[in-house]
């Protein structure tokens, strides 16, 4: 090739570099705007709550019960009703989703039984909660006569949540690398042994996440509680698995309902508590996820 065909080359590459450059500099930009975007609304939204129901907050609030009168309706059933019911969604799915993952990942294979599993599944994840809430109510509520109580709620949405633990389970156990096992075959482990001291401890932080993403879709759920019969006026927080209960997304969307602007006060009030338990669950997780992460590095 001549001088100057080399100079043409190098030039159209340098031109190729440059557009390249720019393209990917012109995408950062976007994504960022799109962020700022996302970022300004949820902001304002939650500004917006705040002014509202910031001045409502109190301790009175949080322990009280509710009331036909604004001023003395409090959150306590509420609360400790979506205390109930997410700590038993948790330990019904997170066993159960782990174990299926592992089972799925580690021993299905490719066989026809693991394919049909897997597809199941994998619908399942896009399935609207209303569905799960009728699920709920037939299987739950009239067939196994749990009838309006906290198992059958934390039932309920536990099938909700199960694929999602599921699918996340799944990736992490993929993000496992092969010679970590082999090297544990190689000094006499046997498979489980493998799985329980070497695979779960390395991919725990990445089952934290798809955990926490499961139950923070969880504890806002409304549709299928109220689907199972969820109860949006209890005069007492429950006091066992089989007690009646309310949560608080369904207190919230009961005082919205109403007309009166105090009662649309004890809402705004009623999210920021939501928000607040909401963020200390997925603190805590975040914590205990960074915590195993240091463990294994």
């Amino acid at each position: 090739m001549s001088a100057q065909g080399q100079a043409s080359a190098v030039t159209a590459t340098g031109v190729t570099l440059a557009k390249r450059r720019g393209a990917d500099v012109l995408f950062q930009a976007l994504g960022l705007l799109v962020l700022c975007i996302a970022l300004t609304a949820l902001a304002a939204l939650i500004i917006n709550v705040w002014v509202d129901g910031a001045g409502r907050l109190s301790w009175d609030f949080i322990t009280g019960f509710p009331s036909r009168r604004a001023e003395d309706a409090g959150i306590w059933h509420a609360l400790t009703g979506s205390v109930f019911v997410i700590l038993l969604t948790a330990l019904l799915a997170i066993p159960v989703g782990v174990g299926a993952a592992v089972y799925l990942e580690e021993y299905g294979g490719r066989s026809a039984v693991a394919k049909l599993i897997e597809i199941n599944i994998t619908n399942l994840a896009a399935v609207p909660s209303i569905i799960y809430g009728l699920l709920g109510l037939g299987l739950f509520v009239r067939a196994m006569a749990m009838d309006r109580s906290v198992m059958a709620g934390a039932a309920t949405l536990a099938l909700l949540v199960l694929p999602v633990v599921i699918l996340a389970t799944r990736e992490a156990l993929r993000a496992v690398p092969r010679s970590l096992r082999e090297g544990s075959y190689a000094l006499g482990a046997t498979k489980w042994q493998t799985i329980w001291y070497q695979v779960l401890p390395v991919s725990l932080p990445g089952i934290l996440t798809g955990v926490i993403l499961a139950l923070s879709r969880a504890i806002g759920e409304t549709a299928p509680l109220i689907t199972i019969g969820a109860l949006t006026y209890v005069p007492f927080a429950p006091d066992g698995i089989w007690s009646p209960f309310t949560v608080l997304p369904i207190q919230i969307f009961n005082w919205t309902s109403r007309p009166q602007a105090a009662f649309q006060t004890n809402a705004a009030a009623g999210i920021l508590v939501l928000l607040a338990v909401l963020l200390t669950m997925n603190a805590v997780a975040v914590w205990l996820r960074d915590r195993f992460q240091k463990k294994v590095g």
